[in-house]
């Protein structure tokens, strides 16, 4: 079963499509050899999404590399043509999956910008969803 992508201003109806989207996510960017893998769950926090995913690449070819992987892995698991900002660059990549967030940088611009401390996450935590 594909689970179908809902509008943010729905209630969360199914709470199977949150998981198996963060799963897809996840395993892409593991299997893309993707580094310092941090989730937040934003729920509560914002409106924007319920949550966010922050990885790096190691190279401007490896973020490209790691954003083409997720495109593809979302439209074949039944989310759609997701929303991409950043792609000419490879620097930092954002990725608008809805209800997930997806942000893919380089290390150095990672470090400059420091979404973990924003939000609240450290790279300490596990891969998880961060309360």
């Amino acid at each position: 079963m594909t689970a179908i992508p809902r509008r943010k201003s729905q209630p969360h109806s199914d709470a199977a499509v949150r998981p198996a989207l963060l799963d897809v996510i996840e395993k892409t960017l593991a299997d893309g050899k993707a580094e310092d893998l941090v989730v937040i769950d934003l729920q509560g926090k914002t409106g924007i999404a319920d949550h966010m995913v922050i990885a790096t690449g190691r190279s401007q070819r490896q973020v490209l590399a790691l954003t083409d992987r997720m495109l593809h892995a979302l439209r074949d698991h039944g989310h759609g043509r997701a929303p991409v900002e950043g792609l000419p660059h490879g620097d930092w990549v954002l990725i608008d999956a809805g209800d997930v967030i997806i942000h893919l940088f380089r290390p150095d611009v990672r470090a400059y910008y420091n979404l973990e401390k924003m939000w609240g996450a450290t790279l300490a935590e596990p891969a998880s969803v961060l309360a």
